[in-house]
């Protein structure tokens, strides 16, 4: 059983049903019980088609879900109203000619729904992520994020899928979709560059460039983010001869092409952050006065508490550990990687004693189990310096 192809496979066919009619929600639970049938079918009887059985299945439960004559009516009036037809503009309400995965994200992006909400929704139903990965990527409670998709389920049902959502929120949900597999799933992360790369061939718009650089920028880095155990690389101490050069002149020559248009971004802002790293041949090299003054203008296009804490590490490079915790200390530390922060400033500070404790504090607070390891291990070794 190839449970790759199934999570490939699974977009497609609820973008199928739902053009047939069906309402999202019903759309949704019917794929997963064909999903479910999958498993159980395909290993002793592969199909030839996979997505032509998906779809049947899917479809045949849909049917049997819906028998009631105001369900049959709610359907058949959405089959009379077929999604708004592709459209090579960049206005919000265009769909890019492109495959039905990326179609669905911006039928999901309904105008009906919040952007969180929209972005969440097209996560949970499109990306594959579970609810407490897309609760930790938006720093809220996973039953908070559990009901919030709930209703954006509830509130679709009940509309059309004749307006599509805007492109902001879509690339809102591939930049998201793409960090969760950067930071595990490769798939996930060469799927959202997949579909970025469909988006900025379709759409002319300088943010769909940007992000588009920005996953390639950080994607040249794959290689070289493991060792060979598994365990992570931090930056400073990456191979840079392993670094994919094709993609990152790739990504600086998409940048440079966006930002000429002056019409800047959080992702064109993000991705020259990462040009800059890309662009250092070591660690000692890199621009950090530069990088400082890109994360001021994240920080004033999103005022994100999650870009000043990266800009509070710029800072310590910058002007040295203690102007960096100086910024670290006007955030609130109950945020996520706050601990670890503030662990390497004191330890670059001259402090171990205090970075030992907060890496061994981090370790317990890490969202995985790669992050543990290498924060345990950061403690272990100051613990082991100590004690000499």
């Amino acid at each position: 059983m190839n449970e790759v192809l199934l999570r490939r496979l699974t977009p497609s066919v609820l973008g199928v049903l739902v053009r047939r009619g069906a309402d999202f929600a019903a759309a949704e639970d019917a794929v997963q019980d064909a999903l479910v049938e999958a498993l159980h079918v395909w290993p002793a009887d592969p199909p030839r088609d996979p997505k032509g059985w998906l779809v049947t299945v899917a479809w045949r439960k849909f049917l049997d879900a819906t028998r009631s004559e105001a369900a049959r009516r709610r359907r058949e009036d959405l089959v009379a109203v077929d999604p708004a037809e592709p459209a090579s503009g960049s206005g919000p309400g265009s769909v890019p000619a492109t495959d039905d995965t990326l179609q669905l994200y911006f039928l999901c992006a309904h105008p009906s729904l919040t952007p969180s909400s929209a972005v969440a929704l097209t996560l949970r139903a499109v990306g594959g992520l579970t609810t407490r990965q897309i609760a930790q990527a938006y720093l809220v409670p996973e039953a908070t994020m559990a009901q919030r998709i709930s209703r954006a389920k509830r509130t679709v049902s009940e509309v059309r899928f004749d307006r599509p959502g805007d492109v902001a929120t879509v690339l809102r949900v591939l930049y998201l979709v793409f960090n969760e597999g950067y930071s595990g799933d490769v798939d996930l992360a060469a799927e959202a560059i997949r579909l970025t790369r469909q988006l900025a061939a379709a759409i002319d718009h300088p943010e769909v460039a940007g992000l588009l650089a920005l996953m390639l920028l950080h994607h040249a880095r794959r290689a070289a983010r493991t060792a060979p155990d598994g365990s992570l690389v931090p930056l400073a101490e990456q191979d840079r001869g392993r670094w994919d050069t094709g993609a990152i002149a790739e990504g600086v020559a998409i940048l440079q092409a966006a930002l000429a248009r002056d019409r800047l971004g959080e992702f064109q802002a993000q991705a020259a952050i990462a040009a800059l790293h890309a662009d250092a041949r070591t660690a000692e090299e890199t621009d950090w006065v530069q990088i400082v003054e890109w994360y001021d203008e994240l920080v004033r296009l999103t005022d994100s508490p999650v870009v000043r804490l990266n800009r509070a590490v710029a800072v310590g490079e910058a002007d040295g550990p203690r102007a960096g915790l100086a910024a670290l200390a006007a955030l609130d530390d109950t945020l996520p990687r706050h601990t670890a922060v503030a662990a390497y400033l004191h330890e670059r500070d001259g402090d171990p004693g205090t970075a030992a404790r907060l890496y061994a504090e981090a370790a317990r607070k890490a969202p995985n189990l790669a992050e543990r390891d290498h924060l345990t291990r950061q403690a272990a070794r100051l613990n082991a310096q100590q004690g000499r």
